[in-house]
């Protein structure tokens, strides 16, 4: 009974709402209904009521249509949806977020100057909406009139503090090159938001950038204290270990990585240079391989791959992948030389010598080879070359900090073709004389011929920063990731969009 009474008591109760309900225009009467199904995603059955509404209101009703165009813009017909959304701002034209719906599609259409001019006419029924200006500001950086976008983006957040339009911000300084005040507002945007775990990612890996590993290991610790798994951090704070030489520590970070994105290129890129900074080449070779599997066009793999094969001394699979990225030829050049090419490498170097007309340890590369070919007139006019850069350097007071290795090397190769002892770098190498040295297995190359591979091998080796130095790239975002400079040795990637 006590059922039964129950289902009365909503029957009653049901009826006396539908009576004191009030009657709603017939433009608007299923309004409701559809936004119940948009909200549940029942995108089927939301566009049979639209179809119905729109038949009885000879298409008039406002609200059908927007939400129609909503989902059609969803299913990818962007066409479709501005159409949609430009009858809508006829219907009404005093809307401002009609008028905001036509510019995101347009947006979308990749039509950014007609969607800063709909904006900005959406910006004069409404001053005080920060999403107005923020897409303006996305607009603008799209058009690279990075000012408007800067100024924009600030009214924004004078408007209201939002996370994305800090990130935007960032970008503009960015793709300026000023990091210092993309860092500056990273900064401000973590104080505003301090568990934002991308924005502390991507501020730690600009730190790293520029150097700042205390504060870069503080901004990605803190990120993986908020979010453990984030991949970004993860595979950013393994990369700095690694670059310090903390291989086996590195190797637990990316150990954890891989279990969220274990098809990740770049997580096996940086495992494989672990394994080869560990000396294991053959694990080496078989994590670069999986991570050029996984991303065949990635020159950094490829580069990586063949610095390990030279290293093997296996110059052919060497030559074969370093020339795929010719832009940095120190590397090639010494995989040519070692394959008794005489004729690539001589064009090789020449391609090297046009292609960086400031640096004079090309020219020294260049001498040497000639040199061991038996050329000893080309080889003393590259190190005339190589010394008069050297002069600009020394006068510029940039650069001077040149390898002690290079500084023999160049002095001994102007006593072998009787250069004089007044070059700069004959003096250079008389100073560093008196300098301590790094304890090492290797011979020195005064131990060497000048004519040998070996002593070449050491000359090119340190003209490319072998084993000194290591590049990381970093890129917070798909789209904001600034082209990398060419690489001097293993390349590790922190992040990859």
């Amino acid at each position: 009974m006590s059922r039964f009474f129950c289902a009365l008591l909503h029957t009653y109760i049901d009826a006396f709402l539908l009576s004191a309900a009030p009657d709603l225009p017939i433009l608007e009467r299923r309004n409701w209904l559809i936004h119940l199904h948009y909200i549940r995603k029942d995108y089927e059955t939301c566009k049979a009521i639209i179809k119905e509404q729109l038949h009885e209101t000879q298409g008039m009703c406002e609200y059908a249509v927007y939400v129609q165009a909503l989902i059609m813009r969803l299913e990818g017909k962007i066409q479709q949806s501005l159409e949609l959304f430009q009858s809508c701002a006829i219907l009404n034209p005093k809307s401002s977020d009609n008028l905001k719906q036509v510019a995101r599609s347009l947006f979308l259409l990749g039509k950014h100057k007609a969607a800063i001019e709909v904006y900005n006419e959406a910006a004069r029924l409404n001053q005080k909406d920060w999403e107005i200006s923020h897409n303006l500001g996305v607009c603008y950086i799209y058009t690279k009139d990075f000012k408007s976008a800067e100024e924009q983006l600030n009214l924004a957040l004078q408007l209201n503090k939002h996370d994305l339009t800090y990130m935007m911000l960032g970008k503009i300084h960015l793709l300026q090159g000023d990091t210092e005040k993309a860092i500056d507002v990273y900064k401000s945007a973590v104080e505003f938001s301090p568990e934002n775990t991308e924005l502390l990612t991507t501020l730690g890996l600009l730190y790293m950038q520029l150097g700042k590993y205390q504060k870069a290991f503080e901004h990605l610790g803190n990120s993986l204290t908020y979010d453990p798994n984030n991949f970004k951090a993860i595979l950013a704070a393994g990369s700095m270990m690694q670059t310090h030489g903390d291989y086996d520590v590195a190797m637990n970070k990316y150990r954890v990585a891989a279990y969220s994105v274990p098809e990740s290129p770049p997580l096996w890129n940086n495992i494989g240079m672990c394994f080869f900074g560990k000396k294991k080449y053959v694990a080496a070779i078989s994590c670069l391989k999986r991570a050029n599997y996984l991303s065949p066009f990635d020159w950094k793999i490829l580069y990586n791959l063949g610095l390990v094969h030279l290293t093997m001394q296996q110059y052919a699979s060497a030559f074969l992948l370093l020339q795929i990225y010719p832009s940095d030829l120190r590397l090639l050049l010494f995989t040519l030389t070692n394959l008794d090419d005489a004729d690539n490498g001589r064009r090789s170097h020449e391609q090297a010598v046009l292609l960086d007309e400031s640096n004079p340890l090309v020219n020294l590369n260049f001498a040497v080879f000639l040199y061991n070919q038996g050329d000893k007139k080309a080889a003393l006019l590259q190190l005339q070359e190589m010394e008069r850069k050297v002069n600009a350097q020394v006068e510029n007071n940039s650069n001077t900090d040149f390898d002690p290795e290079l500084v023999e090397m160049a002095q001994k190769l102007g006593t072998a073709l009787q250069a004089g002892e007044n070059l700069y770098w004959s003096k250079l190498g008389k100073d560093s004389k008196t300098s301590q040295r790094s304890s090492s297995s290797k011979p020195s190359s005064s131990q060497q011929p000048l004519g040998t591979n070996q002593a070449l091998g050491q000359a090119m080796s340190s003209a490319a920063g072998y084993s000194k130095s290591m590049q990381i790239t970093a890129e917070p975002e798909a789209d904001v990731s600034s082209a990398p400079s060419p690489p001097t040795e293993q390349l590790i990637v922190a992040v990859q969009g």
